[in-house]
């Protein structure tokens, strides 16, 4: 792909998941930044029947979702002979995408372990918090509800090696996190930062968040 010289490096969007002691465990940079990117936000009122004066209370912020497709392409990988990509393809980033909404294994198999001894009650494994990061003023903590991979070429291997992905991002509140939770504060940042960007004001998210992830 030709760029004219001098043009400015694209910032890359990427899906940030970090463990329970807030460090990144995986950081999933988009290849190709998607074109479009839909996003729905539905009020949280009071709802119609209430009292007169609450018809216009907010019970908090509104719950938004995201949607956007990614494409994934090996070839150029393949091309000057990257191991990962002639070996498996795009299957590592396939599988940090998917990882995302997997169980660890290791729980897995410590619950399964407590089930022997007896254990009564077995408390499900929690996902990572995961980070939505769209430039330096849109990094917000989502949950992913689920995607559709469509693979569309193959190696000899039968290794997949082209593919386009549809996200489905459900983005977390301070109403759905707790105090203790990083993406509490995140978001909490994010809401601040819409305020002062709707008044003309310059915003960006806190360089603590995002210091060591390169996005270009």
């Amino acid at each position: 792909m030709y760029t004219f010289p001098g043009s400015p490096r694209l910032v890359k969007g990427a899906i940030v998941a970090y463990d329970d002691k807030n460090k990144p465990t995986s950081i999933i940079r988009f290849q190709f930044n998607p074109d479009t990117l839909s996003r729905s936000l539905q009020a949280q009122t009071s709802g119609e029947g209430g009292a007169q004066a609450d018809v216009l209370r907010l019970k908090g912020p509104p719950v938004e979702t995201i949607k956007l497709e990614a494409e994934i392409d090996a070839t150029d990988q393949l091309e000057v002979g990257d191991q990962n990509a002639v070996s498996m393809g795009i299957y590592p980033l396939l599988s940090a995408l998917e990882l995302l909404i997997y169980p660890d294994s290791g729980l897995v198999q410590d619950n399964e372990a407590l089930l022997e001894k007896g254990a009564i009650e077995i408390i499900p494994p929690e996902a990572p918090l995961t980070l939505f990061i769209w430039g330096a003023n849109r990094v917000i903590p989502v949950r992913l509800t689920g995607f559709d991979i469509t693979e569309e070429a193959y190696d000899t291997n039968l290794n997949p090696i082209r593919a386009k992905i549809s996200l489905n991002l459900r983005v977390l509140s301070y109403n759905d996190l707790s105090k203790t939770n990083l993406g509490y504060f995140i978001f909490k940042t994010h809401h601040l930062s819409k305020e002062l960007m709707a008044k003309g004001g310059v915003s960006s998210i806190s360089n603590s968040i995002i210091s060591n992830i390169k996005f270009t």
